[in-house]
């Protein structure tokens, strides 16, 4: 049994299925029970396979055409999110706005994760998991959001920068440069939630502040947004001095992968110490990504996966 699903606008039928209709082979591997078969032809996408995966198919579709009809370079991504959304529909998620353009979360755990960040329950939040999965830039995004609300006056980012030992001194350059191939992702984020301009505007003025974890020492953070990224690569010495740093109507977010650690092996990471002892602490949240999280090249989960299985033997 085979079903015709048309688009509202003919003229995205060809980024629906995407070069080489990459898209529709995404869509059969990713949906329901493996059997679907999508073909594009004749003026729509023909889905033949078992009525829940032609279902799936056809929600899945549909929302994607949604977010090309306002983006039609929306990619890969994008398509995940909307398969993602058709097999939780009754998990409507709800944009994050007040930023240059809308952040919509595209899994559940995204979801949760993005409840978390700009609910009341939690002061401090543990994202964790893989690369990829949007733990740092819901983070950045959250904290533009409040920042734009002024529920916060200042949005606080830091990480370690384990590759240069905390030590900067022997790079060139101030230490504005010094630290700033560490720092990059995080302003990647910031061009695109807030625009360059503002972003760079609120640096100037001090608003935004992003610095090596080892410049957090001896502060009292008050009415802060505070993300700790890569926190994976912090010691517990490290991780106890950053925590103990929040201060009266601040929060705090702390983000890493835990199997991407590059301390040295005799240290342990302070990410999965805190995760340890204060995983029954009141007002801490945690939100643990997976590879169906993943929201890169498509290839990554499997690269990922490939990794994990090699471990475990």
């Amino acid at each position: 049994m085979s079903k015709l699903w048309e688009p509202r606008d003919p003229d995205l039928l060809a980024y629906i299925c995407g070069p080489n209709h990459m898209h529709l082979l995404l869509l059969e591997e990713a949906v329901a029970d493996g059997t679907l078969s999508a073909e594009c032809f004749g003026g729509g996408i023909h889905l033949r396979g078992s009525a829940e995966a032609q279902a799936l198919a056809e929600v899945a579709l549909t929302e994607f055409e949604h977010v090309l009809s306002r983006n039609d370079q929306a990619g890969i991504s994008a398509l995940e999110g909307a398969i993602e959304q058709a097999r939780f529909p009754a998990q409507p998620f709800a944009a994050l706005s007040g930023l240059k353009v809308p952040v919509k979360p595209q899994t559940t755990a995204q979801a949760a994760y993005l409840n978390q960040l700009t609910g009341r329950d939690c002061d401090l939040v543990f994202g964790v998991g893989p690369a990829g999965t949007g733990k740092t830039f819901l983070a950045v995004a959250a904290g533009a959001a409040a920042l734009r609300s002024k529920a916060v006056d200042r949005l606080i980012i830091t990480r370690p920068a384990v590759e240069a030992g905390e030590n900067l001194g022997f790079l060139p350059g101030d230490l504005e440069e010094k630290v700033e191939p560490y720092l990059r992702p995080i302003w990647d984020a910031l061009n695109e939630t807030l625009g360059g301009d503002q972003a760079q505007r609120l640096r100037d003025r001090g608003v935004i502040e992003v610095a090596p974890l080892a410049f957090m020492r001896g502060r009292t953070l008050k009415k802060a947004f505070v993300i700790m990224d890569e926190a994976q690569n912090a010691t517990i010495a490290q991780m106890k001095m950053a925590l103990t740093r929040l201060g009266r109507d601040s929060r705090m977010v702390v983000t890493g992968d835990p199997g991407q650690v590059d301390l040295l092996k005799r240290q342990e990471s302070g990410l999965a110490h805190a995760l340890k002892i204060l995983h029954d602490v009141p007002g801490i949240g945690k939100t643990e990504f997976t590879t169906r999280d993943v929201r890169r090249h498509a290839l990554v989960s499997r690269i990922i996966q490939a990794y994990d299985a090699n471990e475990e033997t």
